[in-house]
């Protein structure tokens, strides 16, 4: 076996294969790139999320049903309340009452949100601690 080097007559042969060393070198820098910066990235402040329950309730007999429809009209359990004075002493007849009932608002979804807020400040004018507002469940899927 012997070398040749430099004879004359030798033509330079074509290297045909790709040099991979800079391509495999890049990638190892890469990869320890991302091995340092991912764990930064993905730490976050520990905070404990609210879970959500959606139960239906069941409304008690005892609880007050508030009914706004969309010109205004205030119903109680179904018979329509003259006035917002007359619903403040209502609602101040029931808030002395032991345990004191929920009330339970059901608001017409085109009705202005002054009408609702009407009756919420009837409520907290008479002194009723429990205030709902019932809404139909989101559509499933």
């Amino acid at each position: 076996m012997a070398i040749s080097i430099g004879q004359e007559g030798d033509e330079d042969e074509v290297v045909s294969a790709i040099n991979t060393t800079p391509l495999v070198d890049v990638m190892l820098v890469l990869l320890i790139i991302f091995l340092i910066t991912i764990p930064v990235v993905t730490h976050t402040v520990p905070v404990d999320l609210p879970k959500e329950t959606n139960q239906p309730r069941q409304t008690k007999p005892e609880n007050i049903e508030l009914s706004v429809t969309r010109d205004g009209g205030v119903f109680w359990n179904e018979q329509r309340v003259a006035g917002n004075e007359q619903l403040v002493t209502q609602l101040k007849a029931i808030a002395v009452a032991e345990p004191q009932p929920e009330v339970h608002i059901r608001g017409d979804g085109a009705a202005p949100y002054e009408h609702v807020g009407r009756v919420v400040l009837a409520c907290q004018r008479a002194g009723i601690l429990k205030i709902g507002f019932v809404t139909e469940p989101p559509p499933r899927g």
